[in-house]
């Protein structure tokens, strides 16, 4: 570790009944954001460049020709776009495990559950190789033109070495992540978007490697990230997290791998549902401009999203130490202040997008008719960005306390036993086209976020710390092979 000052600082303080009004509220909320920023800043960075990093891989391909650009953004969306979903979210037991042994000073465990968590995924993602080797056949089964398909599933082949590179740079990422080892994860982010820059501009522009090319540049620059955050925790920059390699990694999978896959599934089910608004779009009458429109309106929810996925991830990472620490009352308030700052940021962007209406699809195109359908659907874009601000803070609360499984059974029933059929109903039933199907997803969203936000007021903190504790036991005595 880094020293002792930075564990009080992320772990100190429980609440106490003269902090609970005046001055002492204040301090005390000040405190907990200091905390929870040293997170979330590096994260909204290290999330933007990864967008940023897909962003400019496509821009580079769409001078290649228009049928490269859409291969690369099939390939990417749709194959590359399932297994990043499922292995992220698979990683994400890793802020529940690392941040509740760090809270409970466990250090030597973050080692060994760093290395338990790229053993599942490994694993995970050669389960997954046959939907790179048969995208071809996929894409032309959901509707693909068969040229399109033939090259978008040639260009799927070329992104398998990203496909691994999943398997460590999340959980890296999420080990340095919970012991508030932030600002390597910055550096190594700024590095990897320069590298991509020049190796792109060399290998596409100036070499003139086509589309393999384009998609061999960003393979490369996945794994410098690995190389470069390995090395900086090999070298001895964690001496108490990382000891080395070791047999323990090899105990105790089984109750790894469930947790693991109830984390994949919890957050692969939340990443697919607004894709599946572009599909559903796409099967409506004069469906061109629709999804013009609609893709406009994701592009920039996407781009604002990286923002509450980083208050996702620092609050799982907060409530994971304070409830790992045995403070349920600091976990508690630490998920108050996080949804509060999340949700006041995401009324700001609600706010902008309701000013700016007639103008942000301008960004984007200059076809007067797009223009008017995406200013028609602002008011809903709107509604999913200020929603976005709490449902995924509310999501980081389950990870942090180890609610996934639970959670993925919420995600099932409200997204897709409510919030689609919604859609479909308002759809094509009443007739009222996107605007109909985006409508009834938000529902779905908002009933989700609903349930989230009664789970967590109604959550037992002090006892959800003595969960925390138990696990924390139980995979102690079955950490040997």
């Amino acid at each position: 570790m880094g020293n002792g000052e930075e564990r009080i600082a992320l772990l100190q303080g429980e609440v106490k009944e003269e902090e609970v009004s005046g001055t002492g509220l204040v301090r005390r909320s000040w405190i907990e954001s200091r905390k929870l920023w040293r997170i979330v800043g590096p994260a909204i960075f290290g999330r933007v460049v990864i967008y940023s990093l897909n962003v400019i891989t496509q821009a580079f391909a769409g001078h290649l020709g228009d049928l490269e650009l859409a291969s690369i953004s099939i390939a990417n969306t749709v194959v590359v776009g399932f297994s990043f979903g499922l292995m992220l979210g698979m990683a994400s037991a890793l802020e529940t495990l690392c941040g509740q042994a760090f809270g409970a000073k466990k250090y030597h465990m973050l080692g060994v559950y760093l290395q338990r968590s790229c053993i599942v995924l490994f694993l995970c993602a050669v389960l997954l190789l046959p939907i790179y080797f048969f995208a071809t056949p996929i894409l032309m089964l959901i509707g693909q033109p068969p040229e399109l398909a033939v090259q978008a599933g040639q260009v799927s082949m070329w992104f398998i070495p990203l496909h691994f590179s999943f398997v460590f740079l999340f959980p890296l990422q999420r080990f340095l992540q919970c012991q508030l080892k932030n600002s390597i994860i910055v550096i190594v982010s700024a590095v990897c978007l320069v590298v991509h820059l020049l190796v792109t501009w060399l290998f596409v522009s100036k070499l003139q490697f086509g589309l393999i090319g384009t998609v061999f540049t960003l393979n490369f620059s996945w794994w410098v990230g690995i190389f470069c955050l390995f090395g900086y925790i090999a070298c001895g920059s964690c001496p108490d997290t990382w000891t080395g390699f070791s047999m323990e990694a090899f105990g105790g999978l089984w109750e790894f791998i469930k947790l693991s896959a109830a984390s994949g599934v919890m957050l692969c089910l939340e990443n697919w549902y607004y894709r599946v608004l572009i599909l559903m779009t796409g099967y409506l009458k004069n469906a061109e401009i629709a999804v013009d429109a609609i893709s406009i309106c994701m592009s920039l929810n996407g781009w604002e999203l990286m923002i509450p996925l980083a208050f996702f991830a620092g609050t799982g990472v907060r409530v994971a130490n304070e409830l790992g620490a045995g403070n349920g009352k600091a976990a508690r308030f630490a998920t108050i202040v996080s949804v509060a700052t999340s949700a006041v940021i995401g009324l700001f962007f609600c706010l902008l997008v309701l000013v700016l209406h007639d103008k942000f699809a301008l960004i984007y195109s200059s076809s007067s008719v797009v223009v008017e359908a995406v200013d028609e659907l602002s008011l809903l874009l709107a509604l999913t960005v200020l929603l976005n601000s709490v449902q995924p803070v509310l999501s980081g609360v389950a990870v942090g306390s180890g609610w996934q499984a639970l959670v993925a059974y919420v995600n099932i029933g409200t997204y897709y036993l409510v919030g689609i059929p919604a859609g479909i109903l308002m759809g094509w039933v009443f007739k009222l086209g996107v605007l109909g199907i985006w409508a009834g997803m938000i529902g779905g969203t908002a009933v989700q976020t609903l349930i989230l936000a009664i789970m967590t007021i109604r959550c037992d903190w002090d006892e959800e710390a003595k969960n925390a504790s138990a696990r924390m036991e139980k995979l102690a005595t079955s950490s040997k092979p």
